[in-house]
């Protein structure tokens, strides 16, 4: 079963749930700032995608860091901000049992497609 964990009011997390309903792969929803998210899923996902891709620099969360917080950013700067503020993550991401896809490209679905079935 595919994990996805995101925000509800993310039209990506949104788009990314009817497409597995509409695609039939078993999926369960995690918000994470609803449900809560841990230091250790935090650290698996950064371990497997690194923090450069997990880390959300398009969204207004980033936009409204200082610039000093964005300069100095590094690592273990960044999964700090990540925990403290979810929106700082790259939605979606996707647990497929261990290996982990973020954001919702053709690239990605096809990486759903292959593993979520």
């Amino acid at each position: 079963m595919v994990i996805l964990y995101g925000i509800k009011t993310c039209d990506t997390c949104r788009n990314a749930l009817k497409w597995l309903d509409s695609e039939g792969i078993a999926h369960r929803y995690h918000d994470f700032r609803a449900d809560g998210l841990d230091e250790a899923t935090l650290s698996r996902w950064l371990a497997a995608v690194g923090w450069e891709t997990l880390l959300n620099r398009r969204g207004t969360t980033w936009r409204g860091l200082s610039d000093q917080e964005k300069d100095s950013i590094d690592e273990s700067r960044a999964a700090a901000l990540m925990l403290a503020r979810p929106a700082l993550i790259k939605r979606p991401v996707f647990d497929l049992g261990g290996t982990f896809v973020v954001g919702f490209t053709d690239k990605e679905k096809e990486r759903l497609r292959a593993q979520g079935r």
